[in-house]
């Protein structure tokens, strides 16, 4: 019994010992263990993150809430395409429109039947969208959340940024307002908004994972690619639907998924608010999208490029090449330069400087940072039109350029004197149309179309926007070899 009282009156003393060293260096046994614990030693970081822990359950945003707010401004968008018989089958075999729609339903009659989502913008039927969700369309059909159905018309299109403005006759409508997608940062809270699969609206979550990313679908040249990227559950039918924030702002037009299924992966695509609410402005205002240029081409600014230049960053836009005449050329910008700003702006990547170009107009004035020689300078430039000049760009020239695939730009003068030609306009880029259906290259001059001679792109585009048929278009390519070229403009 003795040695049983000795044992008890040790642990006894023990468990008060370790009771008080641990209100000494631990604290007070009043505090609620549930509760995240500031760490001592001095360590901010633990404290701070400790009271951000402790708030976030308050912080999340409530998607009730923002789904009430945006659900009845998504609409669905059917499109019906009347094509001959093989106008037909290279639309079914086109991977863009496979990527985009799934596998398409076709009628005895030889209709196409697409599907797409949309954003209504303000009360009176404007409805945003993608380009490609009702481009070429003969018949567009808008269905609203409450499954009203309407008939929708085209009122403008741009096909390098994939938008398209439509409109129904209807007014008192639900709307969302633009956000600024400047202001969207990476691991906030996101809703995409469309209509899946033909159903009524749809609403998914996620974070932002990515700004500023160019994944190459439009088929470079003068497309502008800086999407938004989110994780939010995005498939086939939700292109021209909605990317909201916790506000129930809408920060951007979801337009694409990365998959190798056609099914969402964990990847979505949206292009951001302040790109569409300017390209709504632009037809709206002029009937044609207005861009500015500073007519430069533009890298990935690298470690070894940014060790060679004796930088210290890897940011920016690495500039390749400065056409001549142009308004970077004109403000003094040069091959081997690295613009790191614009309008105070922060340049991070080429594809944050194509946006921030697309956003201005011809005549704008932009001031801009830029690294040489390991310094810093500044400039001012104004911007151009694609043609190289400042003035508006007017309606359906742009059209015509999507028509025949192509990007033109004035020859330079050391060009046409090391060729012994007096005038001419250079293909600068190529995609899918009329000029590379008929055999035309990248690099080749326009001199004459139709025997007429061309002195600058709007001279090409005057002639062609007329032409039916068969066109003649003579030219040089650069190692001075000429060559005829027939174009067929039906």
């Amino acid at each position: 019994m003795k040695k049983a009282g000795l044992y008890f009156l040790i642990a006894l003393l023990g468990g008060l010992a370790a009771l008080g060293l641990n209100r000494i260096f631990i604290g007070s046994s009043e505090e609620n263990p549930l509760e995240p614990r500031s760490f001592t030693m001095g360590n901010e970081y633990h404290a701070s993150l400790a009271r951000f822990l402790s708030d976030t359950p308050s912080a999340l945003p409530d998607f009730v809430v923002v789904s009430e707010m945006t659900v009845n401004s998504v609409v669905h968008i059917r499109t019906e395409y009347e094509r001959t018989s093989s106008q037909y089958d290279d639309f079914f075999s086109n991977p863009f429109r496979e990527f985009f729609f799934g596998p398409q339903r076709r009628s005895p009659q030889r209709n196409v039947v697409a599907s797409g989502s949309g954003v209504i913008i303000n009360d009176n039927g404007y409805i945003v969208t993608n380009n490609h969700v009702v481009q070429d369309a003969d018949k567009i059909e808008v269905t609203l959340n409450d499954n009203t159905v309407f008939d929708a018309i085209i009122v403008g299109t741009d096909p390098t940024t994939d938008l398209a403005l439509i409109k129904i006759n209807a007014e008192g409508l639900p709307y969302l307002k633009f956000g600024d997608s400047d202001e969207v940062m990476v691991g906030e809270w996101v809703l995409a908004v469309g209509n899946p699969f033909n159903l009524t609206s749809t609403v998914t979550a996620g974070i932002v994972s990515a700004k500023g990313r160019n994944i190459n679908i439009l088929g470079g040249g003068t497309a502008i690619e800086s999407f938004i990227q989110t994780d939010a559950a995005v498939n086939r039918g939700n292109s021209g639907g909605a990317l909201v924030n916790a506000k129930g702002e809408l920060i951007g037009i979801n337009a694409a998924i990365a998959s190798q299924t056609g099914s969402f992966t964990g990847y979505s695509f949206a292009i951001p608010s302040n790109i569409a609410s300017k390209v709504v402005e632009d037809i709206l205002e002029f009937g044609e999208v207005q861009r500015g240029f500073l007519g430069i081409e533009v890298s990935e600014l690298n470690s070894r490029i940014a060790e060679e230049l004796g930088l210290s960053t890897h940011r920016g836009a690495y500039v390749q090449g400065v056409r001549e005449g142009s308004a970077a050329d004109e403000a003094g910008i040069e091959p081997g330069d690295v613009i790191f700003e614009m309008d105070g702006n922060p340049i991070n990547s080429p594809s944050a400087l194509v946006e921030f170009s697309g956003r201005r107009r011809p005549g704008d004035e932009v001031e801009i940072k830029y690294y040489r020689d390991g310094k810093t300078y500044e400039t001012s430039a104004v911007m151009r039109n694609i043609h190289g000049d400042t003035q508006f760009v007017k309606r359906g020239e742009k059209d015509l350029l999507q028509k025949i695939g192509a990007d033109l730009e004035q020859a330079s003068g050391s060009e046409l004197e090391r060729l012994n030609i007096k005038h001419g306009v250079r293909v600068a880029s190529l995609r899918q149309g009329r000029l590379r259906s008929a055999g035309i290259r990248e690099g080749f001059i326009i001199t004459h179309v139709d025997r007429k001679p061309v002195k600058t792109s709007r001279d090409v585009i005057k002639i062609l926007q007329d032409a039916k048929g068969g066109v003649l278009v003579e030219g040089i390519y650069p190692n001075g070899v000429r060559v005829y070229y027939g174009v067929n403009m039906n």
